[in-house]
């Protein structure tokens, strides 16, 4: 295997964004990853929609409130986050004192991308009395200007724990914003912005997969726009739909979210039929490019040198720290 020298590997990773280096293929890559979590202290936050590997040799596997709780409590020395940009950033601003750790940093998010902070900055100031919930899916300069932080498995109840008359701006999602809405009967203001992945179900070919399928239940992440959720028998985050597909009876499901929680749905539930929902292109499938850039060999890598390491100015990650708190104290109030 090369040997790498750490100067050239930083600037290796500005350029490129993880360590190009050729792993040796006769490398057990699951014994190392588990040699060097003991070695080093470390510990796996992976995604579900991260590759099965990557699921396979993870500490802990969830979604975004999951992962926020997760990275909470952890008493590793080093956090290694399979997921993207903002999800290692949620970690560091949880974790100030530890070393948070990103297999790609050019691993981002088409949603978190469709809000530009100073962007969202002047249209708050248009809506003087609003306060500002962000979906946990935006960067740390979105978090730095909003009051409360949710992920799509508590974002009802939060706005639920606010007063009826107080004023919301959501961002980022304005699928989730609309859903929570319709589900609320609120009349959030909402930002312009949305997942790549979930606004590509196509509602006819879905409609075209029921009829040959006649037995599966739709089951949509609320990121999905309103025409697919229309269809769904059940909505629910990434782990609401799992725990789901585990305790419903039905043996067939179409799932419109991104394909990697099926391997999770798959190993708990190996007698059912999972059918990926398919997108409005000429794919066959609905991968989020941005998670699938984590690779194995880049997980193995990252861990062995120890880079790239997600870094923060500490006045935005003390702006950014309150209104995800604020979100920690309401679900755990709510036992959620």
């Amino acid at each position: 295997m090369a040997v790498i020298n750490i100067n050239e590997a930083k600037k290796n990773i500005e350029q490129v964004g993880f360590l190009d280096i050729d792993v040796d293929v006769k490398l057990d890559l699951f014994k190392e990853i588990e040699r060097l979590k003991k070695e080093k202290n470390a510990v796996i936050l992976a995604h579900y929609y991260q590759e099965a590997d990557i699921q396979d040799v993870a500490d802990y596997i969830g979604d975004s409130l999951g992962l926020a709780q997760q990275a909470e409590k952890t008493k590793a020395d080093v956090i290694v986050f399979a997921g993207v940009h903002f999800m290692a950033e949620t970690a560091k601003i949880l974790n100030p004192d530890k070393k948070v750790l990103l297999p790609d940093l050019k691993a981002g998010c088409s949603l978190s991308d469709s809000a530009p902070p100073h962007l969202f900055k002047k249209f708050k100031e248009q809506y003087p009395g609003h306060l500002v919930i962000s979906y946990i899916n935006c960067s740390a300069g979105i978090k730095a200007l909003s009051d409360i932080i949710c992920t799509s498995s508590n974002a009802k109840q939060i706005v639920e724990s606010l007063p009826v008359d107080q004023k919301i701006i959501f961002a980022p999602d304005k699928n989730l914003g609309a859903y929570i809405n319709k589900q609320t009967g609120r009349k959030m203001v909402l930002w312009d912005g949305a997942c790549m992945v979930h606004e590509i179900f196509s509602r006819e070919k879905i409609t075209r997969l029921k009829i040959r399928h006649p037995q599966a239940k739709v089951i949509a992440h609320p990121e999905c726009e309103d025409i697919v959720l229309q269809l769904a028998d059940y909505i629910g985050s990434t782990t609401q739909l799992l725990k789901y597909t585990q305790k419903d009876d039905s043996k067939e499901y179409i799932v419109a979210t991104e394909t990697g929680i099926l391997h999770q749905m798959q190993k708990d539930s190996p007698g059912k039929l999972f059918i990926p929902a398919p997108p409005d292109n000429s794919c066959a499938c609905n991968d989020c490019p941005h998670m699938k850039l984590n690779t194995l060999e880049k997980l193995y890598l990252c861990m062995e040198y120890e880079t790239p390491e997600l870094l923060m100015e500490e006045s935005l990650r003390q702006a950014a720290l309150k209104p995800i708190r604020r979100m920690l104290d309401i679900s755990a109030k709510l036992g959620l």
